[in-house]
């Protein structure tokens, strides 16, 4: 009921869908709208923002959504106010006298309302001029690069505004943690823990297995067999287990966080949730969150038992090694820091993948192929972060002699 009441409100700007505020990052696009009413003969559309060519694609969308409506209310008369419109051009008014033939040839009566002296004389040259048709800049490679680049910018940028504002909302869990959906986290726990235990199990077992042979066709050379248990043994507990474990964390529960919250932005559950005063980042992000880091250090571990497994059987069939004498080697060169540096890196990749996941499914738009292009992106760049984090512990792991 409250989603259909928030419907009923008409605002189908996809940027101002968003609860957060600070997710409006592109400034041309917070102020194109599309406001529209409906009474039992009549509709009332208030347009506002830049009608320009940069912005034709949006709008097109934007009227698009608004035409949907209108064909289900079928009125008389339309009154379309273009007193808020700040910019135009040749490439907007055609937008627009296109879509306003369709409707009078609909039979609906459209009363242009609030027009500038400037625009109603551009308008009627265009109105005069059917053959006028809307043609897209050709942008050259370079341009491409820098448009790419300039999204890029925006879209860290807009990641560390959410951030920040997760940060506000952790700190107010910490002096309030009986705040924290203690419920929704243990589902999440499940789903993100005991379900991943097959593909981690498997992935793990081969990874130990693919290093162990790798590393016995090179130490056989040499006759030093017993060092395959230290090479398996601690680029698995150290590198190898933690990494491919987030990344496979990453393809799994950072995807699915982005495409369940995509789902409900689509819907609208969550203008729903904010109309009736509930907080989306406490119900949807933080319990998300807090179900990670609990689970993937848990789940690190299970990787290291398992690769280390693949690469003791591995060592004896390629090397002979029994596999008394390779527990007894792994005791002595495998250290209690080895695993805890592993395990160190847990909660960290477990932020990043989570934030992650959460900050693009709030992206998501009110088109469905919007959540398969989120929802790559989620997993791409939550791998690419994942293994930017590895190689900086690396570094540090090593600058302190660890």
């Amino acid at each position: 009921m409250v989603a259909k009441i928030y419907r009923k409100c008409g605002d189908i700007d996809t940027k101002e869908m968003l609860f957060l505020p600070y997710l409006r990052y592109n400034q041309s696009m917070r102020e194109t709208l599309l406001h529209y009413s409906f009474d039992d003969s009549s509709s009332s559309l208030s347009a506002s923002g830049a009608w320009t060519l940069d912005e034709v694609e949006r709008l097109r969308t934007l009227l698009e959504g608004y035409d949907k409506k209108l064909r289900t209310h079928s009125p008389e008369t339309l009154y379309l106010d273009l007193s808020q419109v700040t910019r135009f051009d040749t490439a907007g008014l055609i937008l627009l006298r296109d879509y306003i033939r369709d409707w009078q040839q609909r039979g609906i009566t459209v009363e242009l309302l609030g027009m500038s002296e400037k625009m109603r004389k551009l308008y009627v040259l265009i109105a005069d001029a059917p053959q006028a048709k809307i043609v897209l800049r050709y942008e050259n490679f370079l341009a491409e690069i820098g448009k790419a680049t300039l999204r890029t910018l925006q879209d860290a940028y807009a990641y560390v505004q959410f951030l920040g504002e997760l940060t506000v909302h952790l700190l107010r869990l910490l002096l309030k943690p009986w705040h924290l959906r203690l419920k929704e986290s243990v589902y999440h726990m499940k789903q993100a823990g005991i379900g991943a235990l097959p593909v981690i199990a498997l992935t793990a077992f081969l990874t130990g297995m693919v290093i162990a042979y790798q590393g016995a066709v090179q130490l056989a050379k040499f006759g030093a067999d017993i060092f395959i248990v230290d090479i398996v043994g601690i680029s698995i507990v150290r590198e190898m287990g933690p990494m491919l474990t987030a990344i496979v964390i990453a393809g799994r529960s950072g995807s699915s966080y982005t495409a369940e919250i995509g789902a409900m932005k689509l819907t609208e559950e969550i203008s729903a949730m904010r109309t009736m005063g509930f907080d989306p980042f406490r119900f949807l992000v933080i319990p998300r969150i807090v179900a990670l880091i609990v689970v993937l250090p848990l789940l690190i571990f299970f990787a290291d038992m398992v690769g280390i497994l693949g690469g003791m059987m591995a060592a004896k069939w390629e090397l002979g090694i029994s596999w008394h004498l390779f527990v007894q080697r792994l005791y002595e060169v495998l250290a209690l820091k080895h695993y805890l540096l592993g395990l160190l890196k847990g909660p960290f990749f477990a932020f990043i993948i989570a934030t992650v996941g959460a900050f693009r499914g709030f992206l998501v738009e009110e088109k469905t192929e919007s959540i398969g292009l989120q929802t790559t992106a989620s997993v791409v760049n939550a791998i690419f972060l994942v293994i930017a984090l590895d190689a900086l512990f690396s570094v540090i792991y090593t600058e302190w002699g660890l």
